[in-house]
């Protein structure tokens, strides 16, 4: 089975710096991307920033220049280094990790973790 845990969410200041990891934990296996999604009450999920593993990064254009997603493919962990961080990153954080074996892909999804930013 596969497990995803999030850690690192909590409360910060509007201009400060939080970071998130996510560990998996249960599986040999390497994962094809890892990746970050976010949703704030009354709206849809939305992706946050992705990596693959060969390094390849996407991000959304609301947190281009302010986030910095990175991966250890050796040990299937991911962090997202959030800076100059705005009220409107008040979400709930989800970590979310694909496989992809031949043409089958899943996806695994943590519980999420809180990230509050106040003015």
């Amino acid at each position: 089975q596969v497990q995803l845990v999030e850690s690192g969410g909590g409360l910060a200041q509007s201009g400060g710096s939080l970071r998130l990891s996510c560990a998996a934990s249960g599986s040999i296996f390497r994962f094809s991307a890892m990746g970050w999604y976010r949703q704030a009450p009354g709206k849809q999920r939305e992706l946050v920033a992705t990596i693959t593993v060969g390094g390849s990064t996407n991000y959304a254009d609301s947190v281009k220049g302010r986030f910095t997603i990175s991966r250890d493919n050796a040990k299937n962990t991911v962090g997202l280094q959030m800076n100059s961080l705005k009220l409107e990153d008040t979400a709930v954080y989800y970590c979310n990790a694909r496989t992809v074996f031949l043409h089958r892909t899943d996806d695994y999804w943590g519980q999420g973790t809180q990230v509050t930013v106040s003015s």
